[in-house]
């Protein structure tokens, strides 16, 4: 089965509808796959692209798009398929249906499956949707065409729904974006505007049955073609189509927690953690510091009555900064005094009328908010004011008890910080950025493999960065992405997430179709590689690390364009690929890949190998040290075992040398447990404990220096306890692809005794572990069909499948 077709089967059995009028309330009715109509991905659709006539399809706009029908009895299914560009939100006689779609590029571009027979009645019906395109202020992450809507019917009973002419449309214009500059937000901000809505203009009720369209005109249908399947000839209009291959997000409604500062106004007692009506004076102006107590990814809801002409603007902040002190300096997150709010912001002004309700068309993050209310003649009533986390639905299956209290709020912050790092796609950041990150995404697919058990996220991040990759054969350092932008290793690293993805998830035809995307990689850094196989200078940005010492995150390069770690990231590209390549693909190309490791491996000993300090230097040079190069020449096999654990040994004890980062500690981990020293992991997470103690709520992406000043709260690359937690101290880790035998090799550390399990392909791997009278008591369950070894302290015993008890 080739990938768009497992991604039909995939993408059905995902979909779901919304059935309820209230999204913090929502019901889905998922869409049976037998159901769905399979000539959608053989022929061309009959539906037609629409717009509205006489609007710039090129420009900023929200715009709104109905279609009324009769019916003679309510259906038992009713299937549409429905995309936009750049966004769209459904609803069906005046309910709630979904949102789309999940983003991707234009020859990827992604549609929803929607079961409606829920929401639809005999007689008169309406299916109404809001579509927006921020053009040039759209995020980093959302690539678009031009502003349009289809929806097709699943069937010839369905085709009534179909987008065309006979939808009527309006371009709403309440909406102008607000625009926000990288100064303004003290770092690289890509995320998209904010909104400012005018109720005065808004088209009250557009969404419902009863609201009167006969003013609207007639949609404008897409001269250049209807909705075009991928691999359907060609796609005029550039949309290429696949189908939805990711569950729909999950949307739980919260509330804030605190209220902690206020100016202008006495605040009822109750607010916000409950709705409690709040009223604003006539001709006053008030500012509320409001606290969620944690990080958030979630739609703010506000709802006012009266107070026209007001004007109320809403606030996001990760954290607030320090007043005075360095720029960017943000000190403990939970202080509010002596603090200033620096973050984006949306803008509502009100009409008077009655329960009216503002929801910005994009999910924000925040864990302050900042209301800013100015009335005119009316006093303006805040009824509630309210909030929809939304992310992508994983569900943490991993379990871990322990005797160590920090371990489970260490967990509990990790989680937090990958959740959030991860809704249609992975993200590096919710706050600044949103972009998938090939170096980023293979920590956080890891994160949720061993959490979660749920692959889905990272088989679309592998498969979205194989569709960025040029002619010259590298991926895009993040994709989706309107900007070509290059990180040459995170072509290599997203090679070592698709090994990842091979050793730990049980779906090798997807890797083995994936493969040629490998060898493209491979290819363009062979053209780069000198006689010795050392790389030569590399071009674009060759980031690494946000260590303080390396300019923009690049390590140094010798005059010759000697870079250790480059050419460590290489060879382990090489050994991974030869791996996948023997099992899977062509034995022909795992024997060069092989000899091309074997020769780079030699060279790399020979270049950068410093007697002195007994450790590997950064260039040809010798003058510049660093814990990542170390830890990657461990992880590489440059060394034998026993000159490995010397070299862990010094790196860790060397201030002298540049210290691994937050991300590069991931590395640095893995190395200091592949020479048996992973006793000493708990003990190397100091700098995850400094971060408690400063009121974080999520994991930063990097420690507060002064050329590196404090940027995201919230980076998931920083999340990997939550991968050795179960790897390291439990010892549990795959053996064999697919996951189909198992190492368990603890690294107890400080604790007496832990227990815990992990999600498995097949099941679940449990483990239990306690010290006895200077010896271990172990008990480990594994799946039906799994085996594998159990090793403590260089011993080693078999493990078979159910359960096993040991002692040492």
């Amino acid at each position: 089965m080739n990938r768009l077709a497992l991604a039909l089967v995939l993408g059905v059995i995902s979909i779901v509808s919304c059935a309820a009028q209230d999204v913090r309330d929502q019901r889905y009715h998922p869409v049976d796959p037998a159901l769905v109509n399979p000539e959608l991905l053989a022929r061309r659709w009959s539906a037609t692209w629409i717009g509205v006539p006489e609007s710039s399809p090129y420009d900023y706009g929200v715009y709104h798009f109905r279609r009324t029908f009769n019916l003679d009895s309510a259906p038992s299914s009713f299937i549409v398929h429905v995309t936009a560009d750049n966004r769209y939100e459904l609803f069906v006689n005046g309910r709630r249906a979904g949102w789309g779609p999940a983003r991707g590029d234009l020859n990827h571009w992604r549609y929803e499956s929607f079961q409606i027979a829920p929401l639809l009645r005999p007689g008169k019906n309406v299916l109404a949707a809001v579509v927006w395109n921020f053009a040039q202020y759209a995020p980093e992450a959302q690539t678009t065409n031009q502003t349009g809507f289809l929806l097709q019917g699943n069937t010839e009973s369905e085709r009534v729904a179909d987008t065309g002419t006979s939808w009527k449309c309006y371009r709403n214009p309440a909406y102008r974006p607000l625009h926000f500059t990288h100064t303004q937000m003290r770092g690289y901000f890509v995320v998209g505007p904010g909104d400012q809505v005018d109720a005065r203009s808004y088209p009250w009720g557009w969404q419902s049955v009863e609201f009167d369209d006969f003013s609207w005109p007639g949609a404008q249908a897409d001269s250049r073609g209807v909705g075009s399947p991928r691999g359907v000839r060609d796609a005029g209009n550039r949309w290429m189509l696949v189908p939805r291959s990711i569950p729909m997000m999950e949307e739980t409604p919260e509330r804030l927690a605190a209220l902690r500062l206020a100016s202008g106004i006495k605040v009822p007692s109750g607010f916000p953690e409950r709705q409690v009506a709040v009223t604003i004076p006539a001709n006053s102006k008030i500012r509320l510091i409001l606290d969620q107590t944690r990080l958030t990814t979630a739609f703010p809801e506000l709802l006012v009555s009266g107070g026209q002409g007001a004007r109320i603007s809403l606030g996001y902040a990760e954290s607030l900064y320090s007043v005075g002190g360095r720029r960017g300096e943000k000190g403990n997150r939970n202080d509010v005094e002596g603090k200033e709010f620096v973050g984006y912001y949306d803008e509502f002004l009100t009409d008077g009328g009655s329960n009216r309700l503002f929801r910005p068309l994009w999910w924000r993050t925040y864990r302050y908010l900042e209301l800013k209310i100015e009335t005119r003649d009316q006093p303006l009533q805040i009824e509630d004011l309210r909030a929809v986390y939304v992310g992508y639905p994983f569900k943490m299956k991993a379990r871990l008890v322990n005797d160590f209290s920090q371990i489970t709020k260490f967990l509990e912050i990790g989680w937090r910080t990958a959740r959030l790092c991860a809704h249609e796609t992975y993200m590096d950041c919710p706050y600044y950025e949103q972009l998938q990150y090939a170096g980023d995404t293979r920590i956080q697919g890891l994160v949720s493999i061993f959490n979660s058990g749920d692959g889905r996220l990272l088989r679309n991040a592998i498969a979205q960065l194989d569709d960025s990759r040029t002619s010259e054969g590298l991926t895009l350092s993040r994709a989706p992405s309107r900007q070509q932008q290059y990180i040459p290793p995170f072509s290599l690293w997203w090679i070592g997430m698709l090994h990842d993805y091979w050793m730990y998830l049980d779906d090798p035809e997807f890797v083995r179709q994936t493969l040629p995307g490998v060898q493209a990689v491979l290819t363009y850094y062979a053209g780069f590689q000198k006689e010795n196989g050392s790389l030569a200078r590399m071009p674009f940005w060759n980031y690494a690390d946000w260590a303080g010492e390396w300019q923009g995150g690049v390590p140094p390069v010798g005059e010759d364009g000697s870079s250790a770690l480059l050419d460590l990231q290489l060879l382990m590209a090489y050994d991974w690929a030869s791996t996948m390549e023997q099992a899977l693909g062509s034995a022909r190309l795992a024997e060069e890949y092989q000899k091309a490791a074997t020769k780079l491996r030699a060279t790399i000993s020979k270049l950068y190998w410093d007697q002195g300090r007994q450790m590997f230097a950064d260039t040809t040079a010798r003058e510049h040290f660093a814990q990542f190069t170390n830890a990657l020449a461990v992880l590489a096999g440059i060394v034998g075992e026993s000159d490995a654990r010397d070299i862990i040994h010094r790196i860790l004890d060397d201030r002298t040398i540049v210290q691994a980062t937050y991300y590069s500690r991931y590395y640095l981990n893995l190395a200091v447990i592949r020479v048996g020293e992973g006793n000493r992991y708990l003990d190397l997470l100091g700098e995850w404990e400094q971060m408690v103690e400063q009121g974080l709520t999520t994991w930063a992406e990097r420690p507060a220096g002064a050329s590196n000043p404090p940027r995201s709260d919230c980076h998931a690359w920083s999340a990997h306890p939550n991968i050795e937690f179960f790897r390291t101290i439990l010892g549990i880790d795959s053996a064999a692809p697919g996951f189909k035998r198992v190492s368990v090799r603890p690294f107890l550390g400080k604790l007496n005794a832990v227990s815990g399990s992990i999600p498995h392909p097949k099941g679940e791997i449990s483990v239990k572990l306690e010290r006895r009278q200077g010896g271990l008591e172990a008990e480990v369950s594994l799946p039906q069909g799994v085996d594998g070894q159990f090793t403590w302290q260089g011993q080693s015993r078999a493990l078979s499948s159910g359960k096993t008890t040991l002692k040492f």
